[in-house]
């Protein structure tokens, strides 16, 4: 049994944290899934459309509110760029030579609608149904600064001595964080000796307990386009003498990745898995098991009578966590060049263009793989055909430090008192291109990164939803270890 955490009760902690859920925040949040507040990287004219000025405007008004004690706060603007909401606690322990920070870090704007909302939900229309509260940006991650503040406040509540405690909240996440830097080195002055950051924007193994995320791969977006024409003709014209652009696109795909497998030709787009990575992924998948692949919706039909499921790459659990959090994979997730459907005629088209996604694993330079990736593609066309590969983002991934004993004891605590069970540590498969700003310029910070994307909680696609239960568990463990803090 871990010993009690000095002048917390944990148990009067979470119950304030979901007294405030309950009574405020799920309300809160509802509001905001209203706002189609979407990235810039998917509304070019988010200025003047004005939603990601609303929602950062609700938050800071909202913080304001909550009249917490030492707390300021304030919206900056560098010009061109998307705004960001900063926030400062004073702490409450006596300042000695090195004390340090908690910085704490969440987003605001919004992936866009994507398709395919069961009925009666819809990315921009909040339901809460049996706990879990629908719509886009709940979980990813509309939530964080609401949790933050109600952790803090919940130490409040209990006059508990806290560190200082600084907050960035951006709104262009989901564009890869272009604007995130500038404002980074703007604040550097006020943001102080950073020994804790807890990044509220990851992912969740399970709903029973606390977990960690260990690391994050990176990304290489952009266009790839094949011309082969300069207008549609008729098919049964040219069909045989002229190349399909979309044949001459297998064809220069099949130079990346190896169809049948999926697995990324290209050796340098591979890495190393360090040892303790590997024994976290075994432990984790001895606690997951088939959980790892089954919380996907996967697509069901018949077939001579049976009914048959779609299955994964591979059946066994620690490899299933590896494949996703430390293989590089090709994903395409948009075209152009393609008429609907019932618009097709007979026409060979011109052009075919894919948006490329890119995964790579953590320790990848993300800007050499990009410049790999457009030679590899454009070089030496198939029927001297117009190759272009235009990157859009690129952002390295990230393997977390050393964990340092008192924050190892402090998760498990908070763990054990919020959930009754020991901390997980998981990698992601996502990217969070702050994690690597952050390592390079606070190299002996701690780094909470977690959240609460669990099983089926599908960020980016239909039916996302916030898990509040676990939401209410999650603000309590984080405001108890800022308490921990040394």
């Amino acid at each position: 049994m871990n010993a009690p955490v000095p002048m917390l009760n944990t148990t009067k902690m979470l119950a304030d944290v979901s007294q405030a859920w309950d009574g405020d925040l799920v309300q809160q949040i509802s509001d905001y899934i209203e706002i189609p507040a979407k990235s810039p990287a998917f509304d070019p004219n988010w200025e003047k459309s004005g939603f990601l000025e609303l929602v950062i405007q609700r938050a800071a008004t909202w913080i304001a509110a909550q009249k917490v004690p030492g707390l300021t706060t304030e919206i900056i603007r560098l010009p061109g760029r998307t705004p960001v909401l900063f926030f400062e606690v004073a702490a409450t322990r006596a300042h000695t030579p090195g004390s340090q920070t908690v910085l704490m870090y969440g987003h605001l704007d919004k992936q866009p609608e994507f398709d395919g909302w069961r009925a009666g939900l819809g990315p921009w229309t909040p339901k809460y149904i049996d706990g879990k509260l629908y719509g886009r940006g709940s979980a990813d991650d509309g939530y964080a600064t609401y949790a933050a503040i109600t952790a803090i406040q919940a130490l409040k509540a209990q006059h508990t001595e806290h560190p200082r405690i600084v907050g960035v909240i951006e709104t262009c996440e989901e564009s890869g964080s272009p604007d995130l830097l500038p404002y980074i080195e703007a604040l550097r002055p006020r943001l102080g000796d950073i020994g804790l950051v807890i990044c509220l924007d990851s992912g969740a193994g399970n709903y029973d307990q606390l977990w960690l995320t260990t690391s994050l791969r990176g990304m290489a977006a952009g266009v790839l386009k094949v011309e082969i024409l300069t207008e549609g003709i008729h098919s049964g014209d040219a069909s045989g003498l002229v190349p399909s652009s979309f044949r001459i696109m297998r064809h220069v795909l099949d130079r990346l990745e190896d169809s049948e497998t999926g697995r990324l030709l290209p050796k340098s787009f591979h890495c190393e898995i360090p040892a303790d990575r590997m024994i976290q992924a075994r432990a984790t998948a001895a606690i997951l098991g088939e959980e790892i692949y089954k919380r996907f919706p996967w697509a069901h039909h018949d077939c001579g009578g049976s009914s048959l499921v779609a299955i994964p790459t591979t059946l066994d659990p620690c490899e299933a966590l590896v494949r996703r959090t430390w293989m590089p994979t090709l994903s395409v997730t948009g075209a152009e060049g393609f008429p609907a459907l019932k618009d097709a005629g007979n026409v060979l088209r011109p052009y075919t263009a894919f948006k490329l996604s890119l995964r790579l694993p953590p320790l990848i330079d993300a800007a050499a793989a990009v410049a790999e990736l457009k030679t590899l593609l454009e070089d030496n066309a198939p029927y001297q055909a117009k190759v272009t590969f235009q990157s859009e983002s690129a952002s390295s991934g990230w393997n977390a430090p050393a964990i340092a004993p008192w924050f190892e004891h402090a998760l498990n605590q908070a763990s054990q008192a919020h959930f009754q069970a020991p901390v997980g540590h998981i990698g992601q498969g996502g990217t969070i291109p702050l994690m690597n700003l952050l390592s390079q310029g606070f190299p002996k910070a701690q780094m909470m990164v977690c959240g609460v994307l669990g099983p089926k909680s599908n960020a980016h696609g239909p039916n996302e939803f916030l898990h509040v239960g676990y939401a209410k568990r999650l603000t309590a463990a984080v405001g108890q270890i800022i308490a921990q803090m040394p």
